[in-house]
């Protein structure tokens, strides 16, 4: 059985109380990843108000059922970020373009600006900001179809 060195719970308006071995509370305390992309279930430091860290986290296993299940929906709310699964086509390859694309989150479009706004992680990882800033994820460059891939090569 997991024990927490902390509790976390809710408020009535739902904001999360942490509760520290020491009896110091702490109200509308946020969850954030340290590595969101490349290690997302460890590393997650809890922060007040201000931004200042209160706990730390090295694994989301390692937390009580209830209290990792908070957790997860706390970060699930605050991180909103489609996973594009295909890419249907592009307008043009020129900037700006209109993609449209199959994501985890359902069909979508967006402009791209710049070829600038695709940004490169390790592991064939994309990274896509939309005209609008929302961050697009390709979590697997190489699994992707022919077709996506031979869009991409085209900005890439």
């Amino acid at each position: 059985m997991n024990t927490s060195p902390f509790q976390l719970s809710r408020n009535p308006f739902g904001r999360l109380i942490l509760t520290l071995p020491d009896g110091s509370r702490h109200e509308g305390v946020l969850p954030v990843r340290a590595f969101p992309i490349a290690a997302p279930e460890q590393g997650i430091a809890l922060v007040d108000i201000d931004g200042h860290e209160v706990a730390w986290i090295d694994h989301l296993h390692d937390l009580p059922a209830d209290t990792r299940s908070m957790m997860e929906s706390e970060l699930a709310s605050r991180e909103f970020m489609p996973e594009i699964v295909k890419l249907k086509q592009v307008s043009t390859f020129a900037t700006p373009s209109t993609w449209e694309v199959d994501t985890t989150r359902g069909t979508t479009s967006f402009i791209l600006k710049g070829e600038e706004d695709i940004r490169r992680l390790p592991g064939g990882t994309l990274l896509i900001a939309d005209s609008h800033g929302v961050q697009f994820m390709i979590r697997d460059l190489f699994a992707m179809d022919r077709h996506s891939r031979k869009l991409l090569d085209r900005f890439l």
